[in-house]
């Protein structure tokens, strides 16, 4: 009995250990300080439009400085229904060159009705620092349709925004730095010491003990060769090691004009009684006509007559049992009956009561 107790538990613990094991690489959980990208933005005008552009004064003058550029003058009060005023934003990646193509995003400025078919015309594209780092031009890709008439119209995404892929060509170049001297720095994307420690121990594993300094729950400061040929093969082995960083912390994420609501496996609720009820208010107005008699000598007047009601539904009172599991927190909040905009609020005043164990963020 003795040996039938030890091989099973013998079975048990290979078991275990043939399971994966979560772990992430040190690129997924940080980043090296230094390296980033960079916002871009101008403005430009959109030709080609199939008359659904804007007369705005802004896309007069911008079309007036264009054509003076040009050597031709039209006119200060120069507009056209095709053309019309943009902003373009681009984002430079860290390491782009003079030569590199970049995407870059249209969207329309003044009451352009739809930018589809139109050309994005030369666009220098400045940075924080007013200097110009690209200049974009080429066809918009608008990922939507509209057709419109007799007072009528169908609109099927959005027309007032699109991207051109490789619409922009890169004139100057970030410098960027990989650390300071001896060293490169981590930044972890979530603060936690027990992941900074963790870091820092498997950095040491594999080059050696003093290599990596934790300098707070954010910042790891590590020792790089100087060499660049050589730092760039010890960034790349170091940005492959692997680890199992520490639990994450509890999340939320609600989108409050989308309604939207995401949570992570961390997520538990404590036992709360929870109701929740609608009210809706309704207004209905009806046009009347006031039609005095022949010889009164009064005059026809129009009249509104509004009728307002107010419903309010019961909301009955429920028990949300306290779970430690996402699925038994999923189970919980769609025994409620509740929609994704009700959730919204109930989230809110689960987080006040201190029966929901995360952290919410409304974004």
């Amino acid at each position: 009995m003795k040996r039938r107790i030890l091989a099973l538990l013998a079975v048990g613990l290979s078991t275990l250990a043939l399971q994966p094991v979560q772990a992430d690489r040190i690129k997924d959980i940080s980043t090296i300080s230094g390296i980033r990208s960079n916002q871009l933005v101008g403005y430009g005008v959109v030709v080609g439009l199939d008359n659904t552009g804007d007369t705005s004064a802004i896309t007069g003058q911008g079309l007036a400085n264009l054509m003076n550029n040009l050597g031709l003058a039209p006119g200060q009060n120069f507009t056209s229904k095709n053309t019309a005023s943009v902003m373009v934003t681009a984002s430079l990646p860290a390491f782009t060159r003079p030569g590199d193509s970049i995407d870059v995003t249209v969207s329309a400025l003044g009451g352009s009705k739809s930018l589809r078919g139109g050309t994005l015309l030369m666009t220098p594209l400045k940075g924080a620092d007013s200097q110009i780092y690209a200049m974009a031009q080429g066809s918009l890709l608008v990922g939507g349709a509209g057709a419109s008439g007799g007072g009528s119209s169908t609109v099927v995404n959005h027309l007032s925004a699109g991207r051109i892929p490789g619409g922009a060509t890169v004139e100057r170049a970030v410098p960027m730095r990989v650390g300071q001297g001896d060293f490169i720095t981590l930044e972890l994307k979530e603060s936690d010491f027990t992941t900074a420690s963790r870091v820092s121990d498997t950095i040491e594993r594999n080059f050696g003990r003093g290599v990596a300094i934790p300098l707070d729950a954010r910042v790891i400061q590590v020792k790089a060769p100087a060499d660049p040929g050589q730092r760039v093969a010890f960034i790349s082995q170091l940005e492959n090691l692997s680890l199992n960083p520490g639990l994450s912390t509890p999340k939320v994420i609600i989108n409050a004009r989308t309604g939207s609501i995401v949570m992570n496996q961390l997520v538990s609720v404590d036992k709360c009684a929870i109701a929740h009820g609608n009210l809706s208010v309704t207004i209905t107005a009806e046009t009347q006509v006031s039609q005095p008699n022949p010889l009164s000598g009064g005059q026809t007047a129009v009249t509104q007559k509004a009728d307002v009601q107010v419903k309010s539904d019961k909301g009955e009172l429920m028990t949300v049992p306290a779970t430690a599991s996402l699925n038994d927190v999923v189970k919980a909040l769609n025994a409620l009956g509740a929609t994704p905009q009700d959730l919204l609020a109930i989230l809110q005043a689960m987080k006040a009561a201190g029966a929901l164990k995360a952290d919410l963020e409304i974004i």
